[in-house]
C-alpha cells in the first residue's frame, strides 16, 4: 500500500490522505483548514495527478473533512465520490455556507483567491456524490457487493462523531486496512457511540485528537450533563441568561437535545431558546434524518419539539438579554462577527450573566482566550473593538465528540493492526500514541506520516 498525507503539517488541519492498493487510487477525505486562508488552506491536491483517483471516500461532513470537496473534484473529474446519506445532506449545507464565507472574506479582508469554488459548483458537486449504507460492502464502481471476492471494496461503519460519520474500511488483496475518520465511543445526547470492527487490522489510520491529556478519572457523559443543568439553573438563580458558543454542526444539535431531555423531565420549563440561521439549516437536516441514522432518541424532531427563535445578524445587537433564557449561537469558538461573538460583548460586563462553553475552542481564537480568562481581565473579543472587563461567569463542559486517548489505544490494543498511522492530531498527541504503542505493543509499528512524503507499507 503506498499512502501520502496530504495535511500541510501534523496538526488537525485540511484532513486528506492518498491511498493506493492494487492499483486503484483512493483519497480519504478532502479537508479545508480552519486557521488558514486562500489556497493555503487546502491539502496537497498538487502532489497527486490530475485525473488520476478512482475514488474519494468521505468519513463526515466538518469542513476540516469535506471543505475542499468541489476543488478536489475539479482536479480528480473520474472519481466516484462515496459517502452515507447523513453526510451527503450534511456537507451540501456546509459547502454552501462555506462559499457564502469566503465572498464575504473576500470584500472585507481582501483574499483575492476566493471563493475557492463557486455554489454553482457545490451543486454540480453534489449531484455526483453516491450515498452509502452502513455495514454495507461496495466496489469502486458503486456496486453493492454481497459476496466479497478479491477485488478493493471498502464498508462504512458508524463513528458515533456527528450524524452520518462514517469509519471506513478497506479490503483488498487479503489485507484490511481501516480509517477512523473522527470517532466517538462514548453515547453522546443526540448521536449513538461507535460501532467499529473488532477484527484483526493489518493497516490502522487512526484520529489522534486528545492524545495530550488524560481522561478525567471518573468522567461520565450523564454526571457531565448533570452538571451543565445544575450550571444552568444557577445562572438563572443569579438572574441572568446564558449564552453557549456552539459549533452550528454537531455542537448545536448535541445541546438541543440536552435541552429537549432537561424539558422532557420538567427541569426546564419556559426557557426561551435562541439560536442562529445557519444552525436551524443544520438541524432541518438532522430533523429529516430523524428515523434513517443511529440516534439515541430515533424520530425526535428538534425544531418541533423545542420551537426555538432565530436569530440574525441584524437582530443580535438588539435582542433583550432578559433573564432565564439560553442563545445557543455560533460559532463555537467565538470567531470575529458571528453571533456568538457579537452577542458575547453584550454579556462580558454584566455580573448576573454566563457564557458555557461546551467544546474546544483554539487558544487563539476569541473563545480561547475567553475561556482562559480570569474575573476582572481586559479580554479583547475583535481587534477593531477596545478590550471589555471580564465580570460575567464563564464555565466550561466536556461534550467532546472525539473518544479519549485511552479508548482509542484500546480500540488499537483490539484490532492489533501491523501498522498505526497516526493522523489528525497536534505534534504531543501524535508523540504520545507512538511512544505507547512502541512501549506497550511490540508487535505494532507506529507511524507519524511526515507531509507530503511517500510510504509503502
Amino acid at each position: 500500500m503506498r499512502f501520502i498525507n496530504l495535511t500541510r503539517q501534523t496538526e488537525i488541519g485540511a484532513n486528506s490522505y492518498f491511498v493506493e492498493l492494487d492499483g486503484k487510487r483512493l483519497i480519504l477525505d478532502s479537508g479545508l483548514h480552519p486557521k488558514n486562508e486562500g489556497l493555503a488552506a487546502l491539502p496537497q491536491y498538487r502532489a497527486i495527478p490530475e485525473g488520476s483517483i478512482d475514488a474519494v471516500l468521505v468519513s463526515h461532513a466538518h469542513q476540516d473533512h469535506i471543505g475542499s470537496l468541489p476543488c478536489l473534484m475539479r482536479r480528480q473529474p473520474r472519481a466516484r465520490v462515496f459517502m452515507t446519506l447523513g453526510t451527503a445532506r450534511l456537507s451540501g449545507v456546509m459547502l454552501h455556507n462555506s462559499v457564502n464565507v469566503m465572498l464575504r472574506q473576500r470584500d472585507e479582508l481582501g483574499i483575492t483567491e476566493y471563493p475557492l469554488f463557486t455554489h454553482r459548483e457545490t451543486d454540480q458537486a453534489t449531484a455526483l456524490w453516491q450515498n452509502v449504507g452502513l455495514r454495507q460492502q461496495w466496489t469502486l464502481d458503486g456496486e453493492r457487493v454481497l459476496n466479497a471476492g478479491s477485488e478493493l471494496t471498502f464498508e462504512m461503519f458508524n463513528a458515533g462523531h456527528i450524524v452520518g460519520s462514517a469509519g471506513i474500511l478497506i479490503r483488498a488483496g487479503g489485507r484490511k486496512i481501516f480509517y477512523t475518520g473522527d470517532v466517538n465511543f462514548l453515547d453522546q445526547s443526540l448521536v449513538r457511540s461507535a460501532e467499529f470492527p473488532e477484527e484483526e487490522l493489518d493497516i490502522l489510520i487512526i484520529e489522534t485528537t486528545r492524545g495530550d491529556r488524560q481522561a478525567t478519572p471518573g468522567f461520565t457523559r450523564q454526571a457531565e450533563e448533570r452538571r451543565f443543568l445544575d450550571a444552568l439553573r444557577s445562572a438563572f438563580d443569579r438572574g441572568g441568561a446564558v449564552l453557549i458558543p456552539v459549533f452550528a454542526l454537531g455542537k448545536t444539535q448535541e445541546v438541543l437535545t440536552m435541552l429537549y431531555a432537561f424539558r422532557r423531565e420538567g427541569a426546564l420549563v419556559d426557557v426561551p431558546l435562541y439560536i442562529g440561521g445557519l444552525s436551524t439549516k443544520i438541524t432541518v437536516v438532522h430533523d429529516e434524518l430523524a428515523s434513517s441514522v443511529p440516534r439515541r432518541y430515533p424520530g425526535l424532531r428538534l425544531l418541533d419539539s423545542l420551537s426555538p427563535y432565530v436569530l440574525s445578524g441584524r437582530e443580535i445587537g438588539t435582542t433583550q438579554i432578559r433573564k432565564n433564557r439560553i442563545f445557543a449561537m455560533s460559532s463555537g469558538m467565538m470567531t470575529e462577527k458571528t453571533l456568538s461573538n457579537l452577542l458575547a460583548a453584550r454579556f462580558l460586563n454584566d455580573p448576573k450573566q454566563s457564557i458555557y462553553f461546551v467544546g474546544y475552542a483554539d487558544p487563539d481564537s476569541p473563545g480561547g482566550k475567553l475561556k482562559a480568562g480570569q474575573p476582572g481581565d481586559m479580554v479583547r473579543l475583535d481587534n477593531s473593538l477596545p478590550s471589555q472587563r471580564l465580570e460575567c461567569t464563564i464555565e466550561q463542559f466536556d461534550f467532546s465528540a472525539h473518544a479519549p486517548r485511552e479508548q482509542l489505544l484500546d480500540y488499537i490494543k483490539k484490532t492489533s493492526p501491523k501498522i498505526v498511522v497516526l493522523v489528525h492530531g497536534d505534534p504531543p498527541s501524535v508523540t504520545w500514541f507512538k511512544e505507547t504503542i512502541e512501549r506497550e505493543m511490540p508487535g505494532t509499528a507506529a507511524v507519524i506520516p511526515e507531509p507530503g512524503r511517500e510510504y509503502v507499507f
